[in-house]
């Protein structure tokens, strides 16, 4: 009897769309040629995964090939600059993150190479929260704790995170800024090399998406506190969110999503984001997301997305980590 796996990876590979003529003969946009999708990142890691799923499902809604492109540089800046001023005809878009999004113009301020209006929204595909850690020996077991411990060290106590400007430390910031505590932020070059850090002892907090942090969290090597959604996360259930931990409307999620070059015709920002929102209410999809720890999007009253929801969405972003940019001094020097 197939596997689980088996059944759900046949089913993402079955394609759900209507062939491209018969869409052109509806009046619909449809791409002339394959499809461009830059993911900013390195392969491997949250970012490449949903670009890449998404791309295949796209691909097979649209009848067209999706082909997946990492360039990847200054915190996402360098793909997203790309797809900016790349031709605005529906067949060059990029796998955006709260970081390309929102964060980067936070923290990178008169450094960034794009401005928000060179870029224009077509839909989200999920988000994930974060998870925070502490260390193995840390004299912790809530947030409550954790806080009272930092007050107690004034700055003693060190967090480790993915970069500066990543979704992990700025959601970090937030939350020292909203449980009125110091902590010295060490930032890595990525995920995996924070996370060996704090499994060794050397890093006392660590904040982390959870698809990277997971298989740690459930096998013991580190200690964690809180997830920082707005529901307690399917894959980690027993843990508490930041508000039933003690700091109401605490929320942040890291989250994914495709932009395009800002004069695209609307025809194809239509199309595009009409199979993305498709793509987001596939049963497999949603178990595959669901894997690790992601969530819908949540901008339509269904669950699903869209591309004026998205651009509404990702406005909201970009003046709340400006606000804790500023507040908290976070900024790539």
């Amino acid at each position: 009897m197939p596997s689980r796996r088996t059944l759900l990876a046949s089913a993402l590979a079955a394609p759900l769309a209507l062939p491209a003529a018969l869409a052109r003969a509806q009046g619909a946009w449809s791409p002339t040629r394959p499809i461009r999708l830059v993911i900013p990142f390195t392969p491997a890691g949250t970012t490449d995964l949903v670009g890449r799923i998404g791309a295949e499902r796209l691909a097979a809604r649209l009848g067209q090939q999706v082909i997946v492109e990492n360039r990847a540089g200054a915190g996402g800046n360098v793909g997203a600059e790309y797809v900016a001023k790349a031709e605005p005809d529906g067949h060059t878009l990029l796998l955006t993150t709260i970081g390309t999004g929102a964060i980067n113009f936070a923290v990178y301020g008169d450094k960034m190479p794009y401005k928000p209006e060179d870029l224009r929204a077509v839909g989200m595909f999920i988000r994930v929260p974060n998870v925070l850690m502490v260390r193995k020996g840390l004299p912790v077991n809530s947030i409550a704790e954790l806080t009272a411990l930092a007050k107690t060290r004034n700055g003693g106590l060190n967090y480790g995170t993915a970069g500066i400007g990543s979704s992990p430390h700025v959601c970090t910031e937030l939350y020292k800024i909203m449980a009125g505590i110091e902590m010295t932020h060490i930032p890595y070059r990525g995920s995996a090399p924070m996370m060996t850090e704090l499994m060794a002892g050397r890093v006392d907090v660590g904040m982390d998406n959870i698809p990277s942090a997971l298989a740690h969290c459930r096998e013991g090597t580190v200690h964690a506190l809180a997830t920082t959604g707005n529901r307690r996360s399917a894959v980690l259930p027993n843990l508490p969110t930041m508000q039933e931990a003690g700091l109401p409307g605490f929320e942040t999620t890291a989250w994914f999503g495709v932009l395009a070059p800002a004069a695209t015709p609307a025809a194809a920002i239509a199309r595009l984001g009409h199979e993305i929102d498709g793509i987001v209410k596939e049963a497999a999809f949603q178990a595959r997301m669901a894997e690790f720890g992601g969530e819908l999007p949540a901008l339509t009253p269904d669950g699903g997305s869209s591309p004026a929801g998205f651009e509404a969405f990702i406005a909201t972003e970009r003046t709340k980590w400006a606000d804790v940019a500023r507040r908290s001094g976070a900024r790539v020097e």
